[in-house]
C-alpha cells in the first residue's frame, strides 16, 4: 500500500492528465464553436453574394454595359453621319473646283480665240494700212516724177 499512498500523495500525473484532457477538451470545443461560427458565417456571405448580390451586380453591369454600348452606337452613328457630310462636302468643293477650272479652260480658249480674232483683224488692218501707204507713196512719187522733169 506504500505505492499506493505514494501514488496518491506524490504522483500528480494521472490528475494533471485529466486536467490536460479536460483543458484540450474544452479549448477544442470553443475553438471548434468558434471556427464553426466562422465557417457558418462564410457560408451564410456566400449564400447571401450568391443569391442577392450577385445578381444585383450582373444586372447593374447588364445596365450599364448596354447604356454604354447605346451611347457607342449613337457617338459611332453620328461620327458616320458627320463623315459622309465632310466626304460630300469635299466631294462638292471637288466638283466646284473642277467647274471653276472648266470654266477657266473656256474663258482662256474663249480668250485666246478672240485674241487670235483681234490679231487677224490687226494684221489684216496693218496689211490694208500698208497697202494704202504703198498706194500713196507710188501715187506720191508719179506726182514727184512729174515736178522733177521740170
Amino acid at each position: 500500500d506504500v505505492g499506493e499512498i505514494y501514488s496518491r500523495l506524490l504522483d500528480h500525473r494521472p490528475v494533471i492528465q485529466g486536467e490536460i484532457r479536460y483543458f484540450v477538451k474544452e479549448f477544442e470545443e470553443k475553438r471548434g464553436l468558434r471556427e464553426l461560427r466562422v465557417l457558418e458565417n462564410l457560408k451564410n456571405t456566400i449564400f447571401e453574394t450568391n443569391e442577392h448580390v450577385l445578381p444585383k451586380c450582373e444586372q447593374a453591369m447588364h445596365d450599364n454595359l448596354n447604356e454604354a454600348f447605346k451611347r457607342l452606337q449613337a457617338a459611332n452613328d453620328m461620327i458616320h453621319r458627320l463623315q459622309e457630310r465632310e466626304h460630300e462636302e469635299m466631294k462638292l468643293q471637288a466638283d466646284k473646283l473642277m467647274a471653276r477650272e472648266e470654266k477657266c479652260v473656256a474663258h482662256w480658249e474663249e480668250l485666246m480665240k478672240e485674241q487670235r480674232n483681234k490679231q487677224a483683224e490687226v494684221d489684216e488692218e496693218h496689211r490694208k494700212a500698208m497697202e494704202r501707204l504703198k498706194e500713196q507713196y507710188s501715187e506720191m512719187e508719179k506726182e514727184l516724177a512729174k515736178y522733177v522733169s521740170f
